[in-house]
C-alpha cells in the first residue's frame, strides 16, 4: 500500500495492499477500496463507500459525500462503485437517502469525465462515458453503454436506456428509451443512435428491426399506442432489441411526465407518511 504522508486515512478504512492514495487525500473509517485502484492528490472519499479495483479517481473527486436532499436526515446510506471505473477531476458522487433505496450504484468500465455529478439514489451501469460537467439529479438510471454529451443535465426519475446518446447542453426532462438519440433544449427525439449500435456489435437484422419500430413510433402518423400495435402486428416485437425498445415505451407511458420511475417519489410520500413526517 503506498499512501503519501500527506494523505489523512483513518485506521478503519479498508483498503487493499496495493492501493494508492496521493498527497492531501482524505479517505474516511467507512471506506472499502478494493486491489490496484489510485487515488490521487486531494481526493474526498467519505461516507459508507465501497470501489471496486483497478479504479483512478483523480484529483479533487468527492466520493461518497452526503445527498444534496433537504428530506436527508443523516440516516445511513452508502455509495457503491464497481471495477475499472475512470473518475476524472471534480467529479462528485453523492450517497443514496432512505427514501430512494439507500444506494448510488456505479457499475464496471465507466468513464466519469471532469466536473460530473452523480446525484443521490441514481443507478449507474456499465460501460458509460459521462462527458465534461454532464449532471444527472436524484432517483436516475442509466443503463449500459449509454452516452451522455458535456453540459447535459438530467431531470430526477428519468430513465436512460441501453446504448443511448445524450447531446451536449440537453436539457432531459423525460425518459430516453434504448437505442435513441436526443438533443436540445428541451431534449427531443432526433433518431436512433446508429453508430452507437453499430459499435457495439449489434446485427444487421436487429437493426433494421429497430428502424421500422422507430419509424413506426416516431416518423408516422399513428399514435403511440397504435403505432405499438402495429409493431405487434408486423412481429416486429420478436425481435429482442425492439421488445427491449417497446418495454421501454410501455414503462415510461405509465410514469408521470413521461418518467417510469417517477413511481418512486409516490414511495416516498408514502413511507414518510407512515412514519408520522409531516414535511
Amino acid at each position: 500500500m503506498r499512501i503519501h504522508q500527506t494523505a489523512v486515512v483513518d485506521q478503519r478504512a479498508n483498503l487493499a495492499d496495493d492501493v494508492e492514495i496521493g498527497p492531501y487525500s482524505v479517505v474516511g473509517p467507512a471506506v472499502t477500496i478494493g486491489p490496484g485502484t489510485v487515488v490521487d492528490n486531494h481526493v474526498t472519499i467519505t461516507g459508507n463507500t465501497t470501489i471496486g479495483s483497478n479504479c483512478h479517481i483523480h484529483s479533487c473527486s468527492v466520493i461518497g459525500g452526503d445527498p444534496q436532499d433537504l428530506k436527508f436526515r443523516g440516516e445511513e446510506t452508502e455509495v457503491i462503485i464497481g471495477n475499472n471505473n475512470n473518475i476524472r477531476e471534480f467529479v462528485t458522487v453523492n450517497a443514496g437517502t432512505a427514501g430512494g433505496g439507500g444506494k448510488t450504484v456505479i457499475g464496471d468500465d465507466n468513464l466519469l469525465m471532469a466536473y460530473v455529478h452523480i446525484a443521490h439514489d441514481c443507478i449507474l451501469g456499465n460501460r458509460l462515458v459521462l462527458a465534461n460537467l454532464a449532471t444527472l439529479g436524484g432517483h436516475i438510471k442509466v443503463e449500459d453503454g449509454a452516452r451522455i454529451s458535456g453540459l447535459a443535465a438530467v431531470h430526477h426519475f428519468v430513465a436512460i436506456g441501453r446504448l443511448a446518446f445524450i447531446g451536449g447542453c440537453a436539457k432531459v426532462v423525460r425518459d430516453v428509451p434504448p437505442f435513441i438519440t436526443v438533443d436540445g433544449n428541451p431534449a427531443r427525439v432526433r433518431g436512433l443512435n446508429l453508430e452507437g449500435l453499430k459499435r457495439s456489435g449489434m446485427s444487421r437484422e436487429d437493426i433494421g428491426a429497430l428502424k421500422e419500430a422507430y419509424r413506426l413510433v416516431y416518423r408516422s402518423d399513428l399514435n403511440r399506442s397504435q403505432a405499438l400495435e402495429e409493431i405487434r402486428a408486423q412481429g416486429l416485437d420478436d425481435n429482442a432489441p425492439t421488445a427491449e425498445f417497446m418495454g421501454a415505451l410501455t414503462d415510461s407511458e405509465r410514469g408521470r411526465r413521461g418518467r417510469g420511475r417517477e413511481g418512486l417519489r409516490t414511495d416516498v410520500k408514502v413511507r414518510r407518511k407512515a412514519e408520522g413526517d409531516s414535511k
